[in-house]
Protein backbone atom coordinates (compact mmCIF):
# COMPACT_ATOMS: atom_id res chain seq x y z
CA UNK A 1 0.00 0.00 0.00
CA UNK A 2 1.58 3.37 -0.96
CA UNK A 3 2.40 5.45 2.01
CA UNK A 4 1.94 9.57 2.56
CA UNK A 5 4.70 10.97 4.59
CA UNK A 6 3.21 13.36 7.45
CA UNK A 7 4.76 16.28 7.02
CA UNK A 8 3.94 16.17 2.83
CA UNK A 9 1.96 19.40 1.63
CA UNK A 10 2.35 20.59 -1.50
CA UNK A 11 -0.71 18.34 -3.10
CA UNK A 12 0.75 15.78 -5.74
CA UNK A 13 4.60 16.63 -5.74
CA UNK A 14 4.73 15.43 -2.32
CA UNK A 15 2.95 12.15 -2.51
CA UNK A 16 5.68 9.94 -2.36
CA UNK A 17 4.88 8.27 -5.79
CA UNK A 18 6.67 4.72 -6.19
CA UNK A 19 7.90 5.94 -9.79
CA UNK A 20 9.88 9.09 -7.73
CA UNK A 21 13.16 8.00 -7.58
CA UNK A 22 13.87 10.50 -4.66
CA UNK A 23 10.88 9.57 -2.93
CA UNK A 24 11.86 6.20 -3.02
CA UNK A 25 15.27 6.65 -1.57
CA UNK A 26 13.85 8.74 1.12
CA UNK A 27 11.65 5.92 2.39
CA UNK A 28 14.31 3.41 2.45
CA UNK A 29 16.52 5.38 4.92
CA UNK A 30 16.61 4.74 8.33
CA UNK A 31 15.72 7.67 9.99
CA UNK A 32 13.94 10.69 8.23
CA UNK A 33 14.69 14.21 9.86
CA UNK A 34 10.88 15.39 9.49
CA UNK A 35 7.23 15.20 10.82
CA UNK A 36 5.78 12.42 13.22
CA UNK A 37 7.16 9.40 10.33
CA UNK A 38 5.40 7.74 7.97
CA UNK A 39 1.90 8.07 7.67
CA UNK A 40 -0.30 4.41 7.73
CA UNK A 41 -3.43 2.98 9.61
CA UNK A 42 -0.34 3.03 13.00
CA UNK A 43 -1.77 6.59 13.30
CA UNK A 44 -5.49 5.74 13.71
CA UNK A 45 -4.12 2.07 16.17
CA UNK A 46 -2.44 3.68 18.51
CA UNK A 47 -4.74 5.98 19.76
CA UNK A 48 -7.58 3.36 19.46
CA UNK A 49 -5.64 1.30 21.73
CA UNK A 50 -4.82 4.05 24.15
CA UNK A 51 -8.87 4.64 24.49
CA UNK A 52 -11.90 3.64 26.37
CA UNK A 53 -13.29 1.00 24.02
CA UNK A 54 -16.60 0.87 25.40
CA UNK A 55 -17.47 4.33 24.91
CA UNK A 56 -20.40 5.36 22.53
CA UNK A 57 -19.99 6.85 19.23
CA UNK A 58 -20.91 9.93 17.85
CA UNK A 59 -23.98 9.67 15.59
CA UNK A 60 -24.59 12.54 13.03
CA UNK A 61 -22.82 15.22 15.10
CA UNK A 62 -23.97 14.46 18.36
CA UNK A 63 -23.10 12.43 21.55
CA UNK A 64 -20.58 12.56 24.56
CA UNK A 65 -17.68 11.70 22.89
CA UNK A 66 -17.95 14.70 20.17
CA UNK A 67 -19.24 17.10 22.68
CA UNK A 68 -16.38 16.66 25.92
CA UNK A 69 -14.18 16.99 22.81
CA UNK A 70 -15.53 20.19 21.29
CA UNK A 71 -16.02 21.62 25.38
CA UNK A 72 -12.26 20.79 25.83
CA UNK A 73 -11.32 23.00 22.47
CA UNK A 74 -13.35 25.43 22.99
CA UNK A 75 -11.54 26.41 26.42
CA UNK A 76 -8.21 25.92 24.88
CA UNK A 77 -8.95 28.40 22.03
CA UNK A 78 -10.70 30.61 24.82
CA UNK A 79 -14.02 30.66 22.46
CA UNK A 80 -18.12 30.05 23.36
CA UNK A 81 -18.31 27.48 21.77
CA UNK A 82 -16.21 24.86 19.45
CA UNK A 83 -17.68 22.32 16.33
CA UNK A 84 -15.81 19.61 15.11
CA UNK A 85 -15.19 19.16 11.12
CA UNK A 86 -14.28 16.79 9.25
CA UNK A 87 -11.89 18.61 6.91
CA UNK A 88 -10.29 22.40 7.53
CA UNK A 89 -11.45 23.36 3.91
CA UNK A 90 -14.85 22.45 4.68
CA UNK A 91 -14.56 24.52 8.18
CA UNK A 92 -13.10 27.76 6.37
CA UNK A 93 -15.71 28.22 3.34
CA UNK A 94 -18.77 28.08 5.79
CA UNK A 95 -17.05 30.62 8.07
CA UNK A 96 -16.64 33.18 4.90
CA UNK A 97 -20.27 32.28 4.41
CA UNK A 98 -21.65 32.95 7.44
CA UNK A 99 -19.91 36.50 7.84
CA UNK A 100 -20.67 37.30 4.37
CA UNK A 101 -24.07 36.67 5.25
CA UNK A 102 -24.50 38.19 8.15
CA UNK A 103 -23.09 41.19 6.86
CA UNK A 104 -25.41 41.38 3.40
CA UNK A 105 -21.62 41.18 1.41
CA UNK A 106 -20.30 38.53 -0.49
CA UNK A 107 -16.68 40.03 -0.26
CA UNK A 108 -13.73 39.05 1.39
CA UNK A 109 -10.25 39.46 1.63
CA UNK A 110 -7.04 37.15 2.39
CA UNK A 111 -3.26 36.41 1.03
CA UNK A 112 -2.92 35.77 -2.56
CA UNK A 113 -1.40 32.59 -1.51
CA UNK A 114 -4.15 31.56 1.03
CA UNK A 115 -5.59 27.98 0.95
CA UNK A 116 -9.12 29.03 -0.20
CA UNK A 117 -7.38 30.92 -3.21
CA UNK A 118 -4.88 28.41 -4.35
CA UNK A 119 -5.70 24.69 -3.11
CA UNK A 120 -9.36 24.63 -3.58
CA UNK A 121 -10.34 24.29 -6.80
CA UNK A 122 -12.37 28.23 -6.45
CA UNK A 123 -14.85 26.63 -4.25
CA UNK A 124 -15.84 29.60 -2.11
CA UNK A 125 -16.52 31.20 -5.66
CA UNK A 126 -18.04 28.47 -7.18
CA UNK A 127 -20.39 27.16 -4.39
CA UNK A 128 -21.08 30.57 -2.55
CA UNK A 129 -20.50 33.22 -5.38
CA UNK A 130 -18.12 35.16 -2.63
CA UNK A 131 -15.84 37.80 -4.74
CA UNK A 132 -12.12 37.80 -2.89
CA UNK A 133 -10.07 40.66 -2.76
CA UNK A 134 -6.23 39.78 -2.38
CA UNK A 135 -3.79 41.65 -0.01
CA UNK A 136 -0.44 42.01 0.05
CA UNK A 137 2.35 40.74 -2.62
CA UNK A 138 2.69 37.07 -3.03
CA UNK A 139 6.13 37.25 -1.28
CA UNK A 140 5.16 39.15 1.82
CA UNK A 141 2.66 39.14 4.90
CA UNK A 142 -0.21 41.24 5.19
CA UNK A 143 1.06 44.07 7.18
CA UNK A 144 -1.63 46.57 8.58
CA UNK A 145 -1.12 49.29 6.14
CA UNK A 146 -2.54 46.71 3.36
CA UNK A 147 -5.54 46.30 5.70
CA UNK A 148 -6.12 50.08 6.07
CA UNK A 149 -5.25 50.92 2.42
CA UNK A 150 -7.97 48.15 1.10
CA UNK A 151 -10.07 50.54 -0.45
CA UNK A 152 -13.09 48.40 -0.46
CA UNK A 153 -15.90 47.39 1.75
CA UNK A 154 -15.65 43.43 3.05
CA UNK A 155 -17.41 41.10 5.08
CA UNK A 156 -14.25 39.17 6.95
CA UNK A 157 -10.59 39.34 6.91
CA UNK A 158 -8.40 36.41 6.99
CA UNK A 159 -5.48 35.69 8.28
CA UNK A 160 -2.97 32.76 8.11
CA UNK A 161 -0.74 31.74 10.83
CA UNK A 162 1.58 31.14 9.86
CA UNK A 163 1.52 32.37 6.32
CA UNK A 164 2.55 28.62 4.79
CA UNK A 165 3.66 29.73 1.17
CA UNK A 166 5.88 31.91 1.59
CA UNK A 167 8.06 29.41 4.28
CA UNK A 168 5.92 29.96 7.40
CA UNK A 169 6.35 33.45 8.31
CA UNK A 170 4.79 35.83 10.69
CA UNK A 171 3.86 38.96 11.38
CA UNK A 172 4.63 40.52 15.38
CA UNK A 173 2.23 40.44 17.65
CA UNK A 174 1.72 44.28 17.88
CA UNK A 175 0.59 44.11 13.98
CA UNK A 176 -2.00 41.39 15.03
CA UNK A 177 -3.27 43.47 18.04
CA UNK A 178 -3.42 46.83 14.83
CA UNK A 179 -5.05 44.46 12.76
CA UNK A 180 -7.97 43.40 15.04
CA UNK A 181 -8.94 46.57 16.56
CA UNK A 182 -9.00 47.71 13.22
CA UNK A 183 -11.28 45.07 11.63
CA UNK A 184 -13.90 45.52 14.86
CA UNK A 185 -13.86 49.24 14.62
CA UNK A 186 -14.68 49.09 10.83
CA UNK A 187 -17.15 46.02 11.07
CA UNK A 188 -14.80 43.65 9.72
CA UNK A 189 -15.25 40.01 11.12
CA UNK A 190 -11.98 38.94 11.59
CA UNK A 191 -11.23 34.85 11.00
CA UNK A 192 -7.94 33.04 11.92
CA UNK A 193 -6.72 30.40 9.67
CA UNK A 194 -4.87 28.66 12.56
CA UNK A 195 -4.03 24.97 10.72
CA UNK A 196 -0.69 25.46 12.38
CA UNK A 197 -1.44 27.51 15.61
CA UNK A 198 -0.59 25.35 17.71
CA UNK A 199 3.22 25.33 16.33
CA UNK A 200 3.39 29.20 17.05
CA UNK A 201 2.90 29.30 19.85
CA UNK A 202 6.80 29.27 21.34
CA UNK A 203 7.64 31.93 19.12
CA UNK A 204 5.02 34.20 20.33
CA UNK A 205 4.97 33.34 23.77
CA UNK A 206 0.74 33.61 23.89
CA UNK A 207 -1.49 31.02 24.93
CA UNK A 208 -3.39 29.81 22.11
CA UNK A 209 -6.56 31.87 24.01
CA UNK A 210 -4.30 34.49 23.83
CA UNK A 211 -4.16 34.66 20.45
CA UNK A 212 -7.61 33.33 19.45
CA UNK A 213 -9.33 36.76 21.25
CA UNK A 214 -8.33 39.07 18.43
CA UNK A 215 -10.59 36.97 16.39
CA UNK A 216 -14.06 36.14 15.52
CA UNK A 217 -13.53 32.78 14.74
CA UNK A 218 -10.78 30.09 14.44
CA UNK A 219 -10.31 27.01 12.91
CA UNK A 220 -7.33 24.79 13.78
CA UNK A 221 -6.14 21.36 12.21
CA UNK A 222 -5.83 18.25 13.84
CA UNK A 223 -3.37 16.32 11.29
CA UNK A 224 -0.54 19.10 11.22
CA UNK A 225 1.61 19.73 13.84
CA UNK A 226 -0.63 17.35 15.66
CA UNK A 227 -0.04 14.45 13.29
CA UNK A 228 -3.69 13.14 14.04
CA UNK A 229 -5.69 11.22 11.32
CA UNK A 230 -7.63 14.18 9.89
CA UNK A 231 -10.07 16.76 11.02
CA UNK A 232 -10.15 20.02 12.29
CA UNK A 233 -12.02 22.59 15.01
CA UNK A 234 -13.81 25.79 14.22
CA UNK A 235 -14.73 28.05 17.22
CA UNK A 236 -16.16 31.24 17.87
CA UNK A 237 -18.81 32.90 19.76
CA UNK A 238 -22.41 30.45 20.00
CA UNK A 239 -24.34 32.09 17.16
CA UNK A 240 -21.49 31.31 14.89
CA UNK A 241 -20.92 27.85 15.98
CA UNK A 242 -24.73 27.01 16.01
CA UNK A 243 -24.82 28.34 12.47
CA UNK A 244 -21.85 26.29 11.44
CA UNK A 245 -23.34 23.14 12.66
CA UNK A 246 -26.43 23.78 9.73
CA UNK A 247 -24.30 24.40 6.70
CA UNK A 248 -21.93 21.64 8.47
CA UNK A 249 -25.03 19.32 7.71
CA UNK A 250 -25.21 20.58 4.07
CA UNK A 251 -22.06 20.29 3.47
CA UNK A 252 -22.75 16.37 4.26
CA UNK A 253 -20.09 16.60 7.11
CA UNK A 254 -22.04 15.20 9.84
CA UNK A 255 -20.97 11.57 9.10
CA UNK A 256 -22.69 9.25 10.85
CA UNK A 257 -19.62 9.19 12.85
CA UNK A 258 -16.52 10.92 13.61
CA UNK A 259 -15.43 9.41 16.02
CA UNK A 260 -12.14 7.81 14.86
CA UNK A 261 -10.99 11.20 13.78
CA UNK A 262 -11.72 12.55 16.92
CA UNK A 263 -9.99 9.82 19.28
CA UNK A 264 -7.35 10.24 17.19
CA UNK A 265 -6.70 13.69 17.58
CA UNK A 266 -7.70 14.01 21.32
CA UNK A 267 -4.95 11.22 22.00
CA UNK A 268 -2.34 13.48 19.98
CA UNK A 269 -3.28 16.75 20.84
CA UNK A 270 -2.24 15.32 24.26
CA UNK A 271 0.91 13.54 23.57
CA UNK A 272 2.67 16.21 21.22
CA UNK A 273 0.83 20.08 22.65
CA UNK A 274 3.69 20.09 24.75
CA UNK A 275 6.30 19.22 22.53
CA UNK A 276 5.84 22.39 20.08
CA UNK A 277 8.60 24.30 21.75
CA UNK A 278 10.70 21.38 21.28
CA UNK A 279 9.82 21.49 17.73
CA UNK A 280 10.95 25.16 17.30
CA UNK A 281 13.79 24.57 18.59
CA UNK A 282 15.03 21.76 16.45
CA UNK A 283 13.76 23.73 13.19
CA UNK A 284 15.48 26.80 14.19
CA UNK A 285 18.74 23.94 14.79
CA UNK A 286 18.18 22.66 11.46
CA UNK A 287 17.68 25.94 9.65
CA UNK A 288 21.47 26.82 11.03
CA UNK A 289 22.73 23.75 9.62
CA UNK A 290 21.33 24.15 6.40
CA UNK A 291 22.35 27.64 6.48
CA UNK A 292 26.08 26.82 6.95
CA UNK A 293 26.08 25.10 3.35
CA UNK A 294 26.88 26.83 -0.05
CA UNK A 295 24.38 27.62 -1.96
CA UNK A 296 21.53 26.94 0.29
CA UNK A 297 19.14 28.75 2.60
CA UNK A 298 16.13 28.63 4.97
CA UNK A 299 12.85 31.10 4.16
CA UNK A 300 12.40 32.46 6.77
CA UNK A 301 16.46 32.23 7.78
CA UNK A 302 15.41 31.59 11.13
CA UNK A 303 12.22 29.77 11.46
CA UNK A 304 9.11 30.63 13.79
CA UNK A 305 7.72 27.92 14.08
CA UNK A 306 8.59 23.97 13.84
CA UNK A 307 8.17 24.61 9.68
CA UNK A 308 10.29 26.18 6.87
CA UNK A 309 11.81 26.23 3.05
CA UNK A 310 14.91 25.11 2.20
CA UNK A 311 16.10 26.60 -1.03
CA UNK A 312 18.47 25.26 -3.31
CA UNK A 313 20.52 27.24 -5.64
CA UNK A 314 20.95 24.22 -8.31
CA UNK A 315 18.99 22.54 -10.96
CA UNK A 316 16.01 19.99 -9.32
CA UNK A 317 17.22 17.00 -11.44
CA UNK A 318 21.00 16.89 -9.73
CA UNK A 319 20.05 17.92 -6.59
CA UNK A 320 17.96 14.69 -6.52
CA UNK A 321 20.68 12.96 -7.98
CA UNK A 322 22.84 14.40 -4.67
CA UNK A 323 20.54 13.71 -2.41
CA UNK A 324 20.01 10.41 -3.16
CA UNK A 325 23.58 9.62 -2.69
CA UNK A 326 23.95 11.02 0.67
CA UNK A 327 20.40 8.80 1.99
CA UNK A 328 22.40 6.31 0.48
CA UNK A 329 25.61 6.61 2.24
CA UNK A 330 24.36 7.94 5.78
CA UNK A 331 20.97 6.13 5.71
CA UNK A 332 19.03 9.65 6.96
CA UNK A 333 16.76 11.17 4.72
CA UNK A 334 15.71 15.16 4.41
CA UNK A 335 13.16 14.77 2.07
CA UNK A 336 11.22 13.19 -0.61
CA UNK A 337 10.55 15.67 -3.18
CA UNK A 338 11.93 18.68 -4.52
CA UNK A 339 10.06 21.47 -6.08
CA UNK A 340 11.72 23.67 -9.06
CA UNK A 341 11.12 27.29 -9.24
CA UNK A 342 13.29 27.62 -12.09
CA UNK A 343 15.74 26.23 -13.80
CA UNK A 344 18.71 26.71 -11.68
CA UNK A 345 16.90 26.37 -8.65
CA UNK A 346 14.51 24.15 -6.31
CA UNK A 347 13.19 24.13 -2.99
CA UNK A 348 10.98 21.90 -0.59
CA UNK A 349 9.49 22.51 3.28
CA UNK A 350 10.53 21.89 6.24
CA UNK A 351 8.19 20.24 8.94
CA UNK A 352 9.60 19.14 12.42
CA UNK A 353 8.16 16.87 14.61
CA UNK A 354 8.88 13.49 16.61
CA UNK A 355 11.43 12.06 14.05
CA UNK A 356 14.20 14.54 14.40
CA UNK A 357 15.08 14.17 17.85
CA UNK A 358 15.94 10.47 16.80
CA UNK A 359 18.36 11.54 14.97
CA UNK A 360 22.19 10.47 15.31
CA UNK A 361 24.38 13.72 16.00
CA UNK A 362 27.12 12.39 14.10
CA UNK A 363 24.92 11.10 11.18
CA UNK A 364 23.14 14.40 10.55
CA UNK A 365 26.83 16.40 10.88
CA UNK A 366 27.93 14.19 8.14
CA UNK A 367 24.97 14.44 5.85
CA UNK A 368 25.54 18.24 5.67
CA UNK A 369 29.31 18.27 5.00
CA UNK A 370 28.66 15.94 2.00
CA UNK A 371 25.84 18.33 1.38
CA UNK A 372 27.97 21.58 1.39
CA UNK A 373 31.06 19.66 -0.52
CA UNK A 374 28.24 18.58 -2.97
CA UNK A 375 26.89 21.97 -3.64
CA UNK A 376 30.42 23.38 -3.80
CA UNK A 377 31.18 21.01 -6.83
CA UNK A 378 27.85 21.47 -8.27
CA UNK A 379 28.74 25.32 -8.40
CA UNK A 380 32.19 25.34 -9.72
Amino acid sequence: MQQIFVCTVLKGEQLLNENNALAVAFKKTKHQVVGHGFRNIQVLKEALMNSDGQQESDIYGKGKIIEDFQKKMAEYLGKEEAVFFPSGTMAQQITLRIWCDKKGLTKVAYHPLCHIEIHEEDGLKELHHIESVLLADKSRLIQFEDVVNMGEDIACLLLELPQREIGGQLPDFETLESISAYCHEKGIKLHLDGARLFEILPYYKKSAAEICKLFDSVYVSFYKGIGGLAGAILAGDKDFTEESKVWKRRYGGDLISLYPYMISADYYFNKRINKMKQYHEEALELAGLFNQCHAISTKPLEPVSNMFHVHFDGPKEKLESTLIAIYKETGIGLTGYLREISEDACFYEVSIGDQYGNIPKEGLRKVFQMLDESMRELKE
